[in-house]
């Protein structure tokens, strides 16, 4: 079931994308509203996890999870977190690697799915919630541009299979490892949600349509960890 939601995700933003991938307005409240779950759900569900490990340096490994964040969007030229425009003279450079680094994105954030295969937990959701901007962007830009759609259609079919890859051959993973991966993907997590929140305010004016989306992803993530939790 898991598996099957993970791609899922996908395809919707996917047909977002496609449908809906001219209006620049949408996509941005889309991404915004899904960064304020993914920042609540990893400040909420996420860390509580990775600071219950008796491990001192475990804060390092969320450290290292944000600068792998940043080596990754070299190659994905901030993919993640909606900028898609500036990426028609670069053709040369992509799909390749942006479907390196966007494959190994969703691989790592796979990982720690190993060890909650059949529950919906906090962390599958921020991963589902997180897919679809992501994946809104994809459908957006690879279905309704000039790129070639095998090669399209390649890149998302990679994108979809990576985190239940990384959630397959995380089983085999020794469990005592299993706490740092997660650790990293909460530092990817918190890179990403604050990348998406604090860009675009260049003026830093009060800017009160962001701030209700973000309040909006903050509480739609507290009611699923009220949930969770009784």
């Amino acid at each position: 079931m898991v598996y099957l939601l993970l791609i899922l995700s996908v395809l919707s933003g996917i047909t977002l994308g496609f449908y809906f991938g001219r209006q620049q307005k949408f996509a941005k409240r889309l991404l915004i509203l899904s960064a304020g779950f993914l920042l609540s759900m990893t400040v909420m569900e996420v860390f509580p996890i990775v600071f219950q490990t008796p491990s001192h340096n475990i804060g390092m490994w969320i450290l290292g999870g944000v600068i792998l964040q940043l080596i990754l969007e070299s190659l994905t030229k901030g993919f993640e977190h909606g900028h898609f425009h500036h990426h028609e003279e670069e053709k040369q450079i992509f799909p390749m690697a942006l479907i390196a680094g966007m494959f190994i994105h969703a691989f790592i954030e796979g990982i720690p799915l190993s060890k909650m295969p059949h529950t919906v937990t906090p962390y599958l959701q921020g991963i589902l919630v997180h897919n679809i901007p992501i994946s809104f962007v994809m459908g957006a830009f690879l279905l309704n541009g000039s790129y070639n759609k095998k090669i399209a259609w390649t890149v998302i079919g990679l994108f979809a299979l990576a985190s239940p890859l990384g959630m397959l051959l995380g089983q085999y993973f020794n469990p005592d490892y299993q706490i740092y991966i997660l650790a990293i993907v909460s530092g990817i997590f918190l890179h990403i949600s604050s990348v998406i929140i604090f860009e675009g305010n260049k003026n830093h004016k009060l800017d009160l349509e962001k701030i209700a989306l973000v309040l909006l992803g903050i509480g739609i993530a507290y009611v699923g960890h009220l949930f969770h939790h009784h």
